[in-house]
C-alpha cells in the first residue's frame, strides 16, 4: 500500500502570525449617573462642573441627583450650566449604565443597581461585606476602585492626591487643637524668635507622612520621622531634598521622643488588613498634658492603642490628658479640593472610555488600569477579597486574553 505524500501549494503561507492587529472600537456616547451620597460625612463629588462640561462637549450625557455636590459647595445650577441634567429621583440616576460615586456601594444601593452596570467608586477593603459582594456579582457588575487606579508610570494618582491632602491637613488640624481654646497645650505650631520650636513626631514615611513633614518643617517645627521600612525613610529624605531626623521603629527610641513632643501623627498602614499598633497606652500616658495625637490610620484601626474613631462634628476625645483626633476620611473635610483632585483623574478616563467604546476596551488597551478592577461582569478579580470571603477568584488577565 503506497503512502500519499502531502502536497505543498505555492499559495500556502507559512509565516508566523506574531501580532494580530487590534481594531479600535467606535466611539460611543456615555450616560453617566452621579448619585447623592448617603455615607456619613462624605462630602466629595466625583466630577466637578468643569469636568462635566468637557464630557458633555464630547457628546456624553451626565445625569445628576439634586444637591449631590452641596458638600463640595457646588450648586445644582453650576452643574446645569455645565450641561448636566439635574433630577430629584434617585432611581433615575441609578439607571445610568455608568455610576460615579465617592463612597463604596452599600446595601441600600442594591435595589437600585442595574444588571451589567459599571460602578466607579472607592472600595475601602476593610469595610467590604461578603453579602454585598455576592449581590454585586449576581448583578454582573463591573466595578473600578478609584484608589487602585494606576497611571502609565505605575503610580496611584487619586490615592496620592488624597494622601497629599491628608498630610497637609494634619498640621492645620494640629495647630488648631494646640490652642488654649481647644483644650490644647497653648503652644503655636512652629516657632518664633527666642522660643524653642514645637516638636512633632510622625510615624510613617509614605505620602501622608511626607506631606505632614513638609508642612511641619515649613511652619518651623522640629520634626522626627519613624517608619518600619528604611527605603521609605531614604525616599522621604530624597523627596524633601534636606536632611531630617529619621529612625526605624524601635520602641524605646519612639517612647523617648513621644515623651517630649507636642504633636504625634500616626500614618503607618499595612497594604491589607489592620494598621499595626506601634504606640502603647503606656507610651501615651507618658506624653505631655495638652499634646495631641492625630491618628490618620484610624480607618484601619489606628496605630495608637488609645485611638478611637471620631467624626468631624466631635473630632476630639481626651485620654491621659492627651487630645486624640480620630476622624477618618480627612479629605472629606476639604471636599472641594479633594473633589477637584478626583475629577482630574476620572474625567480623562471617562473621555477615553467614550472614545474607545467601553471600559472593557480601555483595560484591554491599558494594562496598568486592570489593578483597579475588582469585579468584571460579575467575576471577582480581587485576590484579597476572594481569600477573605472564600469566593471564587477569576484572573482578569485571563478574561481579557480570552475575549473574542
Amino acid at each position: 500500500m503506497s503512502s500519499i505524500k502531502p502536497q505543498i501549494h505555492s499559495a500556502f503561507s507559512y509565516e508566523t502570525q506574531e501580532e494580530v492587529l487590534d481594531i479600535p472600537q467606535k466611539s460611543k456616547p456615555l450616560l453617566i449617573g452621579i448619585p447623592k451620597e448617603t455615607a456619613f460625612q462624605e462630602n466629595r463629588i466625583g466630577l466637578i462642573p468643569e469636568a462635566v462640561s468637557v464630557l458633555v462637549a464630547n457628546g456624553h450625557e451626565v445625569l445628576m441627583q439634586s444637591n449631590a455636590a452641596e458638600g463640595s459647595r457646588y450648586s445644582d445650577n453650576d452643574y446645569s450650566e455645565a450641561g448636566a441634567q439635574i433630577v430629584v429621583d434617585k432611581e433615575a440616576v441609578y439607571k445610568c449604565p455608568i455610576l460615579v460615586k465617592t463612597a463604596p456601594p452599600v446595601e441600600a444601593d442594591l435595589p437600585y443597581l442595574q444588571m451589567h452596570q459599571t460602578i466607579i467608586s472607592p472600595l475601602h477593603l476593610t469595610a467590604v461585606k461578603k453579602e454585598l459582594m455576592e449581590q454585586l456579582m449576581a448583578k454582573k457588575i463591573t466595578a473600578l476602585a478609584i484608589e487602585n487606579i494606576k497611571d502609565e508610570n505605575q503610580n496611584y494618582p487619586i490615592l496620592r492626591s488624597m494622601g497629599e491632602i491628608t498630610g497637609s491637613a494634619v498640621m492645620l488640624i494640629a495647630g488648631q487643637y494646640l490652642s488654649n481654646f481647644n483644650q490644647g497645650k497653648g503652644v503655636l505650631l512652629g516657632g518664633v524668635s527666642g522660643v524653642p520650636p514645637t516638636k512633632v513626631v510622625i510615624i510613617g514615611a509614605d505620602i501622608i507622612g511626607e506631606f505632614a513633614t513638609r508642612n511641619a518643617l515649613a511652619l518651623g517645627a522640629s520634626v522626627k520621622v519613624f517608619d518600619n521600612n528604611v527605603s521609605r525613610l531614604q525616599r522621604l529624605q530624597n523627596n524633601l531634598g534636606q536632611r531630617v531626623w529619621t529612625s526605624v521603629l524601635e520602641p524605646k527610641i519612639l517612647a523617648k521622643q513621644l515623651k517630649t513632643c507636642e504633636v504625634a501623627v500616626g500614618a503607618l498602614r499595612n497594604d491589607f488588613g489592620r494598621a499595626p499598633i506601634v504606640v502603647t497606652e503606656e507610651m501615651v500616658a507618658a506624653m505631655r498634658p495638652g499634646s495631641i495625637i492625630i491618628d490618620v490610620a484610624i480607618d484601619r484601626g489606628g496605630c495608637f492603642e488609645t485611638s478611637e474613631l471620631t467624626n468631624h462634628e466631635n473630632p476630639i476625645i481626651i485620654k491621659h490628658n492627651v487630645l486624640h483626633y480620630g476622624v477618618p476620611n480627612i479629605p472629606s473635610g476639604f471636599a472641594r479640593t479633594a473633589s477637584q483632585a478626583i475629577s482630574n483623574v476620572l474625567m480623562p478616563l471617562l473621555v477615553q472610555v467614550g472614545d474607545q467604546g467601553s471600559l472593557a476596551e480601555i483595560i484591554w488597551q491599558q494594562a496598568h488600569l486592570r489593578e483597579g478592577i475588582y469585579l468584571y461582569k460579575g467575576a471577582l478579580t480581587d485576590l484579597y477579597i476572594s481569600a477573605k470571603f472564600n469566593l471564587k477568584f477569576t484572573d482578569l488577565n485571563l478574561i481579557i486574553a480570552s475575549r473574542s
